[in-house]
């Protein structure tokens, strides 16, 4: 999407290309929950719209940001796309409203409808289904460059133009495996997210966000690794492929800083890898803007194994003079450079954006409209929904899952000084809880990098009794050579435990 409603919401115009594209096909009966989540958000067939509520809230997100979009840039537009509240299929209806405010808590009043059918304001029939694609495509081309004149509205024009002819052939490849052009152009938002190695995809995240296929990259070339294990992420297709050799990346962004993230994975050496091997085996220099960043990278060692995902951020990174961020992998004396996944992301001047995690399956956003991303980044432990609520919070179900037992969280961040805010709530010990007993139950230490911010920490006793929300924050904190805050949550009486993580950066 080309307006600024959408240009950061790259998941939100996904979900809105699918259902109108569904609607001008004559398949409005498709448009059902289990079929936008797999087939527009990247869900597994496996998903089960009973335990995943992605759908239904990134429906209520796109109402919102169409409302925004109609108050702001499109006030003035004659007609507008609506999508009901508990409903997925789109309608195109006209500026006046009727009284009465929405359902889904956006105060959206709902306009009214217009005159004619749109088929027939347009007269042009929905496509039939059974049309064979060399006819679909231009039939619905012609549809939407005709709605997006009968409407006057920049969204549906662009949205036409993003749709369609985004979706030509492929351009030819250079020798060096980069799309032949004379200058790369402008990336679709300012977020950029690439896997590496992979053909032309998009790909949901765990979390939401949309990744691309490979692109803006010069020399080098794929290795896929479609069926080895990685240990450490909740999102192994960021680990399918990679490029390798000495290539780089030129990737075209508006000024600004930005916050780089590297995504690596070592599946050829190390141990039970087909090359064997482990540290030193590979070492390889990266660099930002001809600046040497990383002069000697090991990733074995970085990660602390192989076969484990391994994360570096850079913040306060700004285009070059000629518009571009330039990444440079060079090989040094041994084992060729590689990288799995690429992500930039607008920032603020000296600071990395902050972290945020909660122990849910998917992200939550809580009263303030901050988003808690899904729980990443830990090892072992396990993760448990409660049911009962917590009090003592205005975001009650913030605390409706915790992860518990002997576990780590292993955070990527920038070099800086930050703030770690730890949130608990004892939901299994105390009177009338399933434990029983109450204070003393659970004591658990907290080491950030090896250094005790918590010791014998008794959560029922510090919140004042069960199913209470208690923070501790600690700031000053420093990530370790390997650019990582490692959160070591070690039981002394009964399991350790945690609700939510948040890493602000304080430089």
């Amino acid at each position: 999407m080309g307006s600024g409603a959408f240009a950061k919401a790259p998941s939100l115009a996904l979900l809105l290309e699918y259902v109108c594209n569904k609607y001008f096909e004559g398949q409005t009966a498709q448009i059902k929950e289990y079929n936008i989540a797999v087939e527009a958000l990247g869900r597994p067939p496996s998903f089960d719209p009973k335990h995943d509520s992605i759908v239904r809230v990134e429906a209520l997100r796109l109402r919102k940001r169409l409302k925004q979009y109609y108050e702001n840039e499109g006030i003035g537009h004659a007609l507008r796309i609506y999508i009901a509240p508990g409903q997925y299929v789109p309608q195109f209806l006209g500026r006046e409203t009727a009284n009465g405010n929405g359902t889904d808590g956006t105060d959206e009043a709902v306009p009214t409808a217009l005159a004619q059918p749109l088929e027939q304001a347009l007269a042009i029939a929905p496509v039939e289904p059974a049309l064979t694609p060399a006819i679909v495509a231009p039939r619905r081309r012609a549809y939407w460059m005709r709605l997006a004149v009968f409407l006057g509205l920049p969204l549906i024009a662009v949205f036409a133009v993003v749709t369609w002819f985004s979706r030509a052939p492929a351009e030819p490849k250079a020798t060096g495996g980069g799309p032949v052009t004379a200058k790369p152009a402008m990336a679709e938002s300012e977020d950029v997210r690439i896997i590496c190695g992979a053909a032309s995809i998009r790909h949901a995240d765990r979390t939401g966000e949309i990744w691309s296929g490979d692109r803006f990259f010069h020399g080098g070339s794929v290795f896929e690794t479609p069926n080895h294990r990685v240990v450490g992420s909740i999102d192994p297709e960021l680990f399918r492929s990679r490029r390798e050799g000495d290539f780089s990346y030129d990737v075209p962004l508006r000024p600004g800083p930005y916050e780089v993230h590297l995504y690596f994975a070592e599946m050829l050496y190390g141990e039970n890898n087909t090359a064997g091997g482990g540290e030193s085996s590979r070492v390889f220099r990266i660099s930002i803007n001809d600046k040497q960043t990383l002069p000697a990278f090991d990733v074995i060692a970085d990660a602390g194994g192989s076969n484990t995902a391994d994360e570096r951020v850079f913040k306060d990174v700004r285009p070059a003079a000629d518009g571009m961020l330039h990444l440079r992998f060079a090989t040094l004396s041994n084992g060729v450079p590689f990288l799995n996944a690429l992500e930039i992301l607008p920032a603020e001047p000296g600071r990395m954006r902050p972290v945020r995690i909660v122990t849910r399956a998917r992200n939550y956003t809580d009263r303030l409209g901050r988003i808690w991303g899904a729980d990443r980044y830990f090892s072992r432990g396990s993760q448990v929904t409660r049911s009962e609520p917590v009090t003592n919070t205005a975001d009650p179900d913030f605390f409706a899952s915790e992860r518990f037992g002997n576990f780590v969280y292993t955070i990527p961040v920038a070099e800086g000084r930050y703030a770690v805010t730890l949130w608990f709530s004892e939901t299994w010990f105390g009177p009338g809880q399933p434990g029983g007993g109450g204070a003393g139950s659970r004591l658990f230490d907290v080491y950030s990098n090896g250094i005790a911010l918590l010791r014998n920490f008794d959560q029922f006793r510090a919140a004042g009794g069960a199913q209470r929300a208690i923070g501790r924050t600690f700031h000053g904190i420093v990530p370790n050579a390997q650019g990582k805050i490692v959160l070591s949550f070690v039981p002394v009486v009964n399991y350790a435990c945690v609700n939510a993580i948040e890493v602000v950066d304080e430089s």
